[in-house]
């Protein structure tokens, strides 16, 4: 199966590297100036990078855990990769809007989403295992996110008290991928990959079903390279339901043939990182509407 998998990524164009991720922080400007924080790290012996295309996001070299200091656990900076952060900036949360947050712990994203918030209008954060709860609660508070509500919910099951939202944030359970997990190869296989695309399909049908209406922003995302859960997918949402691709100007563009599969040309609007390719872990990224 391994060798089955790693032939994937060569049909569509791509090699199985090693990738060394770096440590990459978001600045936290709920709790702290930017500038402070910098001159607090640099002070502590912090190398930092600033990296482009992105709002508060270091590069951070140290001799020492960065998830152990007092700027960490006070809140002044998040832990989160680079493609994690793009997810958001490409949401572009605003802060008089009422923003969905579906699959929100630990809460790197939906801190995130405050953040550009400005700690204003109305974040829900949905997630369906209650331990988890556990983990998306403390980071809010240590954050210091006034806006958000939690709720302990599945999406495909929940009843939409809440009204239309103005923007979406899907980021899908998915099968993940082999930079962040060193046995992905030995513990993946098509059997699970088909098994989260139906759960992927089944979110984004109540996703757009209940919670959406024309004017709703919806983000997809994954931390996964397979096309079952991020291309293909995109294609049966195009067929099943009237979606508006919106073009998504990072990564590479998404792939609009799949092991021969001809797509809509229009997923090209989408965006791929891939590890040998970008330097960062497997990740996608699509914006639509509904029309």
């Amino acid at each position: 199966m391994e060798k089955d998998l790693k032939k994937r990524y060569e049909l569509l164009g791509h090699k199985v590297v090693p990738v060394q991720l770096p440590v990459v922080i978001r600045v936290n400007t709920l709790n702290i100036k930017e500038t402070d924080l910098i001159a607090r790290l640099k002070k502590a012996k912090i190398q930092l990078t600033k990296l482009p295309h992105l709002s508060y996001a270091y590069k951070a070299k140290a001799n020492f855990s960065l998830g152990a200091i007092p700027e960490y656990l006070l809140g002044y900076f998040y832990l989160q990769e680079r493609a994690s952060q793009i997810a958001v900036e490409i949401l572009n949360p605003k802060s008089n809007e009422f923003v969905l947050d579906c699959c929100a712990a630990p809460g790197g994203k939906t801190t995130q989403i405050s953040q550009m918030m400005k700690n204003q209008g109305v974040v829900v954060a949905f997630d369906n295992k209650s331990r988890r709860l556990l983990s998306l609660r403390s980071n809010l508070e240590r954050c210091n996110v006034q806006n958000a509500a939690v709720f302990l919910r599945d999406i495909t099951h929940a009843s939409n008290e809440f009204g239309e939202f103005d923007k979406i944030l899907v980021d899908a359970p998915c099968s993940g991928n082999y930079v962040v997990d060193d046995e992905w190869f030995e513990k993946t296989d098509m059997d699970g990959i088909k098994k989260n695309a139906y759960r992927q399909y089944n979110i984004m049908q109540s996703v757009i079903e209940s919670f959406a209406n024309k004017n709703t922003v919806i983000v997809y995302t994954t931390c996964t390279l397979e096309p079952e859960e991020n291309e293909l997918l995109i294609q049966k949402l195009i067929d099943d339901f009237d979606i508006k691709l919106m073009k998504v100007d990072v990564g590479s563009p998404a792939l609009t043939n799949v092991f021969g599969e001809e797509l809509d040309k229009n997923i090209a609007k989408c965006a791929r990182f891939w590890p040998d390719e970008h330097k960062t872990q497997a990740f996608f990224i699509a914006k639509f509407k509904v029309k």
